[in-house]
């Protein structure tokens, strides 16, 4: 039996509003309500609603035989709950199928790896009692933000508990291997690790309405042949992806929720495939081989390393101003400070600064709301300054 795994990334930031440096001392409201709410309820209705309508039908349509799973990061869901309850109940909905696997992360989709490991598993477990109180579930997989992966974290999170990691199939990972198995990190007794089969999951999420594409367009039977194609290679097929693949990059318009409502069956169509969960999938397998993966590695761009978060003198001052607070932030045992601390830690912030695709990456700049990598270097700096100030009193 083949396993189709698909896993989809729900991430939304809190956006910070236009902050000058004549504000620093006077003003401490930092983020854009305005922004989040609207573009929210602008992606939702674009993508989450209509999309999970889509997955709901098709777990009602196969019996359970359809089997997906989510990684919602933690301030996403806060937004759903001020800006679009509405979104976060489809979510809800479709955990109650017991055919949908919910993820674990950190809480504000941040790099507190790399800077705390103390404040990493605040976050991971914060996040994991979000998922229980929110859909009924443990999690037992976890993926880093950003599938930001090297054996320390893979030591790290297996003893917290957890059974199951992703990260990205890159070459620099598995060299001639394939990521249609199930690993195991090197440092590792017990944890499994998935690895996303990117040119599939690429496929998808980034070619799937290009009409340069010389596979284009992109059907549902056409996409399950190449499926089918991998027998013989691999255990597990594992498609990850952006959920905002559906109708907000890949508009409703190119016909990408028609292709998803049929790939299922078209899968299906082969008794020996069959949708499976992270945990599901580890759980029924055993590791091929242990990978050294000593390097990180990311699924960002085609370095799949740090640079897109860690690449400039902007991003590095940014991030390193941000964590040096840490010990002052929690002797306040302020939860709105440390609210605040912990969501100027989201990844995001410092996507906005890169400045490796600046001149022609327009893809990577989708929802910046900036001009410049150097506007939002500004502008993160005057909040943090004045954040700083108000910690210090």
């Amino acid at each position: 039996m083949i396993h189709v795994c698909v896993y989809f990334q729900v991430h939304q930031p809190n956006r910070l509003r236009k902050y000058t440096f004549f504000e620093i001392g006077h003003s401490h409201f930092y983020e854009d309500e305005d922004a989040n709410r609207a573009i929210s309820r602008k992606v939702a209705g674009k993508c989450y609603l209509p999309a999970n309508e889509v997955i709901l039908a098709l777990i009602k349509k196969h019996e359970g035989r359809f089997r997906v799973a989510y990684s919602v990061s933690g301030v996403t869901i806060d937004q759903f709950k001020k800006h679009c309850p509405e979104a976060l109940d489809s979510f809800k909905r479709l955990a109650d199928t017991g055919c949908v696997e919910f993820l674990n992360e950190t809480y504000f989709h941040s790099l507190a790896f790399l800077f705390s490991k103390e404040e990493f598993k605040r976050q991971v477990e914060a996040h994991r009692e979000l998922v229980r109180r929110e859909f009924g579930q443990t999690p037992t997989t976890f993926r880093n933000t950003e599938f930001i992966f090297n054996n320390e974290v893979a030591e790290t999170v297996e003893k917290m508990g957890y059974k199951t990691i992703l990260a990205e199939g890159a070459e620099k990972v598995l060299g001639w291997r394939s990521p249609n198995f199930v690993y195991q990190p090197a440092p590792c007794k017990k944890l499994k690790l998935l690895l996303r089969n990117y040119p599939l999951s690429d496929d998808i999420a980034f070619r799937f309405s290009n009409t340069g594409w010389s596979e284009h367009p992109l059907t549902a039977e056409k996409f399950a042949g190449w499926m089918h194609g991998t027998r013989g290679n691999g255990e597990t097929v594992n498609l990850f992806m952006d959920y905002e693949t559906f109708g907000e990059h890949q508009w409703k318009e190119t016909g990408i929720f028609d292709f998803l409502a049929a790939l299922p069956g078209e899968i299906l169509k082969a008794d020996d495939f069959a949708f499976s969960t992270p945990a599901e999938v580890s759980a029924g397998a055993s590791p091929v081989a242990k990978l050294d993966v000593p390097d990180y590695v990311s699924w960002a761009d085609v370095e799949r390393d740090l640079t897109a978060w860690k690449g400039n003198s902007m991003q590095d001052d940014a991030l390193e101003a941000v964590y040096a607070l840490e010990s002052r932030v929690m002797k306040t045992k302020n939860p709105d400070l440390i609210r605040v601390w912990r969501s100027l830690q989201t990844s995001d912030h410092f996507y906005y600064m890169c400045t490796k695709w600046f001149a022609d990456g327009d893809v990577h700049k989708y929802f910046n709301p900036y001009e410049s990598p150097y506007d939002a270097y500004v502008n993160f700096q005057n909040v943090l300054s004045d954040f700083e100030a108000t910690i210090g009193r």
